[in-house]
Parts: C-alpha cells; sequence; structure tokens
C-alpha cells in the first residue's frame, strides 16, 4: 500500500462532503494518515458504554468517530466554501498550500 501526503493538518477547517453530517463544518482534532482518516470536532458523534474505572466514572461516553478523508474539503477563508487544494513554491523555496478557486495561500 503506497501512502500518500494528506493535504489537510490539524485545525484545518473543512466542511463534510458526505454522509449523515453533509453541509456541516468542524476543525480537524486528530489526523490518521496510515488509515487516510481524520476526527472533526462535533461531526460523526457515536456513543460509548464505559464501566468505572479508579480514574472516571462509568456511563454512556459521546465521541467523535474518524471519517474517511475523500468525505472533507478544506475550506477557503476567502471563498467560504470547500474547496481542491493546490500548491504554490514561494521564492524562498517554501511551498504553500493554495485555493485552487480563488488563488487564495491557505496557510499562513
Amino acid at each position: 500500500m503506497i501512502l500518500q501526503a494528506p493535504k489537510f493538518k490539524k485545525g484545518d477547517t473543512v466542511v463534510i462532503l458526505a454522509g449523515k453530517n453533509k453541509g456541516r463544518q468542524g476543525q480537524i482534532l486528530r489526523m490518521l494518515p496510515v488509515k487516510n482518516r481524520l476526527v472533526v470536532e462535533r461531526v460523526n458523534m457515536i456513543k460509548r458504554h464505559q464501566k468505572p474505572t479508579q480514574v472516571g466514572q462509568g456511563g454512556i461516553i459521546e465521541k467523535e468517530a474518524s471519517i474517511h478523508i475523500s468525505n472533507v474539503a478544506i475550506v477557503c477563508p476567502k471563498c467560504s466554501t470547500g474547496v481542491k487544494i493546490g500548491y504554490k513554491f514561494h521564492d524562498d523555496g517554501k511551498k504553500v498550500r493554495v485555493c485552487k478557486r480563488c488563488g487564495e495561500e491557505l496557510d499562513t
């Protein structure tokens, strides 16, 4: 299996393109690059039954489940919509992500 470097980073704002949470936006909390998945805050919520431990009490806990990378798109701050990502090189050789729709740099 060949891994492709994901175009997303932790902290990016993304929009969900498919599934029960289609259209919702949130920030990326965790990246799982080996599985091509990511965890978005307050999206794809699941319930887990947990036994009480010495550290915390038990009960039904709600938490975020992972989503496949193909089901999300990064939100451009200028366009305010989900867009595709391209790359551009600065004169000093630094590679930055850009919005393919408007050309705005996504890395600050």
